[in-house]
């Protein structure tokens, strides 16, 4: 049995961190869904632009500017072509899973992370756009997108809460969602709505790789991880959660983002067969995922209690890491990247528009 069916068979679900046309068209995703247990797909900015960048949208491009449409109204245009596509091969695993699994993940301008109304209405605008009930907006996890997340909860959108690094942001984006989905329950309306918690790892172990000893290379994602996944079970265990539970409502679920490993000399399944876990998601690239399948081994499940992690986390605080500001820096430097690659983006696809005439 190959390590990504195993795992998948441990209860922890397998996500493909990549979607383009040609995928599609070639049937490589549904080959991911067959013979890898993918059951669900993540998508940003910076995976639409490399694929348009490569000329597979060429000829939508061209159809799209004809008719009138530039810039983001003509990248929504493509991306929710290739979204509802995607969500249609998830929807058996959607439906056996009774909507846990089987998602597919659309993200709203990440220029809009600091503006709580203009995300709202994003985020309802494109996924009525989208029309499909598997499909998640993608909301960064600031302190100005929390707000966003309780509305459009509150509201039926699901939300995969994005951009979060540590166990303080995965708790506000948990707050986020049950205060949506208590406004639910208050209001006598359906109290499942879906939504995932995608806190980054890789990006910790490169933000200090030229600043701690040797020995502590490579820990501080997998170390993060171990407290996050420690609240995610308080969470669950939790006498508020559990009244919502009894309510209907369903577990907003963990999720592991930022999983390819960056450092060459480190194992190529770092963050898969270190974050195993049951009821958590681990979306990665196509390489982390083929590797995985090629040589990984599932590993043992992270203790629920956090094992060693406060040990792990005075080493890298006596090695002079604040992982509190570090946090909070890794995330604003993520948003702004985020903007950065948007802005890449919606120029290149400008670009395309005038070659393709």
């Amino acid at each position: 049995m190959k390590a990504t069916e195993t795992l998948h068979d441990q209860g922890q679900s397998l996500w493909l961190d990549n979607i383009t046309r040609s995928m599609l068209d070639n049937g490589v995703v549904q080959h991911y869904i067959d013979r890898y247990s993918v059951t669900g797909l993540t998508s940003n900015p910076s995976i639409f632009d490399k694929a348009i960048s490569s000329g597979d949208y060429d000829d939508a491009i061209r159809e799209k500017a004809a008719a009138g449409l530039s810039g983001e109204s003509l990248f929504f245009e493509l991306a929710i072509e290739d979204l509802q596509r995607a969500a249609d091969l998830f929807l058996p695993i959607h439906e056996r899973t009774h909507g846990i699994d089987g998602w597919c993940s659309l993200e709203v301008s990440p220029e809009l992370a600091y503006d709580t109304e203009k995300t709202v209405a994003a985020a309802k605008e494109l996924f009525a756009r989208a029309g499909r009930r598997n499909l998640f907006i993608k909301i960064p996890g600031t302190e100005e997108g929390l707000p966003a997340i309780e509305e459009c909860i509150a509201s039926g959108v699901s939300v995969n809460v994005t951009l979060l690094f540590d166990e303080a942001h995965y708790r506000a984006a948990a707050d986020a969602y049950m205060k949506g989905i208590e406004r639910r329950v208050a209001h006598k309306q359906d109290p499942f709505v879906g939504s995932v918690a995608s806190v980054f790892i890789s990006r910790w172990d490169t933000s200090v790789s030229e600043s701690v000893p040797d020995e502590l290379k490579n820990d501080l994602g997998l170390a993060v991880g171990l407290d996050v996944y420690r609240a995610y079970r308080e969470v669950k265990a939790s006498d508020r959660w559990l009244r919502l539970e009894n309510s209907g409502a369903k577990m907003q679920r963990l999720l592991w983002a930022s999983t390819g490993t960056k450092d060459p000399n480190a194992p190529d399944t770092l963050y898969v067969h270190g974050l195993a876990a049951p009821f958590t998601i681990n979306t990665m690239p196509d390489k982390t995922l083929e590797a995985f399948h090629d040589h990984g081994d599932a590993g043992d499940p992270l203790p629920a209690d956090g094992g060693n992690v406060d040990e792990l986390f005075a080493k890298f605080e006596a090695a002079g890491v604040d992982l509190t500001a570090l946090a909070a820096k890794l995330q604003s430097d993520g948003a702004r990247s985020f903007v950065d690659s948007w802005i890449d983006l919606v120029n290149r696809i400008e670009e395309q528009s005038k070659s393709v005439k």
